[in-house]
């Protein structure tokens, strides 16, 4: 079932009610990519359904991965950049199923991500893995 990690009050509602999240309150989290932190807006660990934002330190580098479904970014500050272009500042890109990249963020970066499936990484100790 979806949910908020850390949402007040959220095993009280019912299915059908609305979440309403004060994403200020939400705890940054660290992925397993040192210098990218996360914060869970909403995820469904059945189907991978994840909203996120991330914040990326100046020079962090994801390694090569794939997105095994679509995914989507609107960066809110700074920008990220890979061998196919930059997406900055009040920019939006989305990637297909299949999309192969490394992505890198040079002065760093706040972004909402939007997966429908984790990322399956393809390279180093994350090689073989699904992760967000």
């Amino acid at each position: 079932m979806p949910r908020t990690p850390g949402l007040a009050g959220e095993s009280e509602l019912s299915p059908l009610d609305s979440r309403y999240v004060s994403v200020q309150a939400l705890p940054w989290k660290p992925t397993p990519t040192p210098g990218i932190d996360m914060k869970i807006l909403m995820e469904d660990p059945e189907s991978g359904l994840l909203t996120a934002l991330f914040r990326w330190q100046p020079g962090t580098e994801l390694p090569l991965h794939q997105h095994v479904e679509i995914e989507q970014t609107y960066v809110l500050e700074g920008s990220i950049v890979d061998d196919e272009g930059e997406v900055r500042k009040g920019d939006y890109v989305w990637r297909p199923r299949g999309n192969r990249h490394i992505a890198r963020s040079v002065e760093g970066a706040l972004v909402l991500s939007f997966f429908l499936k984790p990322n399956m990484f393809l390279t180093g100790e994350l090689a073989g893995k699904e992760l967000k």
